[in-house]
């Protein structure tokens, strides 16, 4: 038991040595201050066998007493400029969970039974990132789940719950102590990890940690230049602001009558319970959506998807190539990328919902955003006339590899348009 508990051990020792550290740094004039308050009533104590024989060193406790006076005299001053630092520290705060990728209220992150949450590292674009990555169709690679929960490192059976997308288990308890998932996250994660809609763990769900160093710092400026606060809810105003100021950034002209309408036919998709705002994860995976297809090329999607993944597009491919000629048709392509949402649109989207586009105008132009069924207006003319041009499995799954990665989070918000 004493392995299996490494993990659980090395976080309770992390958490004590922080804790001495800020108390040491937090208090270390104060336990001066104390100590030469108790050295005189300690020698009074002793009796009056040393009298006040030595002036010199009594002067000299004076004068160092009314130093650290002095020295507390101007917590009237920070007292009243607390308020203003208090708000810049969750600012920063803010900003700085932004940048790590990590989304935790602050107030989360303050209580003291918690386990510390893990320190994610953005990954790194190497040099053959752009070059083509053999995928074999024939081959499924089938990963097989980690036997002990990532976060303590225990077997326990059917008490474990697996991602959907990567190889992780977790304990319930565990999610519950790190602070990511509060008590209606963890009762879907119940519900549906060991279904075949299945769950997506804290790590896949958050598209963001998909950015690098570099593309996140880009994201971050803009964020900044629109007055973007990190971890807040966006009305319909600001996100029309927001668009504004990208089309003013990127184009140097406004948004149009059209467009506008387009933005809110996006926060309509970004809210999908009707709730009059978007949540900030919401607009968070848009935005990093919108940057990944930006910066990166087709092969540099597909390394980011895991065998999971790949092995349900293989399985999707099959499907629909029944005549074995490792071809499908346009149409088909159109409508495997519209299944991985699926499990989205199974309550109440039909063919007539409007979707979000991801070419926004901070990227590459305004999109349409329109009826997604195929006998839709949107879909005839030069787009019906591709449908009967073959597409391989290599080309099927560097054209999906951005829908099924908009396709993991736990949300039941559209992140990406569908393909018309």
């Amino acid at each position: 038991m004493g392995v299996l508990m490494s993990k659980k051990q090395q976080v309770e020792k992390v958490q004590k040595a922080t804790a001495v550290v800020s108390a040491f740094q937090a208090g270390v004039k104060d336990r001066q201050v104390v100590a030469k308050q108790a050295e005189p009533d300690a020698e009074e104590s002793e009796g009056p066998a040393k009298p006040s024989a030595n002036a010199e060193e009594k002067t000299t406790e004076e004068a160092e007493q009314e130093e650290t006076d002095n020295s507390a005299g101007p917590s009237t001053s920070a007292q009243a400029s607390a308020s203003a630092k208090d708000e810049c520290k969750v600012n920063q705060e803010a900003w700085s969970r932004l940048r790590d990728g990590k989304g935790v209220e602050p107030e989360d992150l303050d209580k003291s039974h918690q386990l510390t949450p893990p320190a994610f590292v953005r990954p790194k674009r190497e040099a053959d990132d752009d070059q083509p990555v053999e995928v074999e169709l024939e081959k499924k690679e089938q990963p097989t789940g980690d036997e002990m929960c990532d976060v303590c490192e225990v077997w326990t059976a059917d008490d474990l719950y697996p991602c959907r997308i990567c190889t992780r288990v977790f304990h319930d308890g565990c999610l519950r102590e790190l602070g990511y998932l509060r008590a209606e996250a963890l009762q879907e994660m119940r519900d549906t990890a060991h279904t075949v809609t299945g769950w997506s763990c804290y790590y896949c769900d958050n598209l963001n940690l998909l950015l690098t160093e570099e593309e996140m710092y880009s994201l971050m400026e803009t964020f900044k230049q629109c007055k973007i606060i990190p971890e807040s809810c966006l009305v319909s105003d600001e996100l029309l602001q927001y668009r504004h100021f990208a089309s003013k950034q990127l184009f140097d002209k406004d948004l149009t009558d059209e467009q506008e309408e387009e933005v809110l036919a996006q926060f309509a998709a970004l809210d999908p319970e009707k709730k009059g705002q978007i949540e900030w994860s919401d607009f968070l995976y848009y935005e990093s959506l919108a940057v990944l297809r930006k910066l990166r090329s087709e092969n540099s999607l597909v390394r980011l998807l895991t065998g999971k993944e790949r092995d349900k597009a293989r399985s999707v491919f099959l499907g629909l190539a029944l005549d074995k000629d490792g071809v499908i048709s346009r149409a088909e392509c159109r409508q495997a990328q519209q299944s991985w949402f699926q499990k989205l649109n199974k309550d109440s989207q039909s063919c007539n919902v409007r979707l979000m586009g991801l070419c926004s105008p901070m990227n590459c132009g305004i999109s349409h955003v329109g009826p997604i069924c195929e006998s839709s207006p949107a879909s005839s003319g030069s787009e019906r006339s591709n449908e009967s041009r073959p597409v391989t499995w290599a080309d099927f799954l560097k054209e999906s590899a951005i829908y099924i990665l908009a396709a993991r989070p736990n949300s039941s918000a559209m992140h990406i348009r569908l393909p018309l």
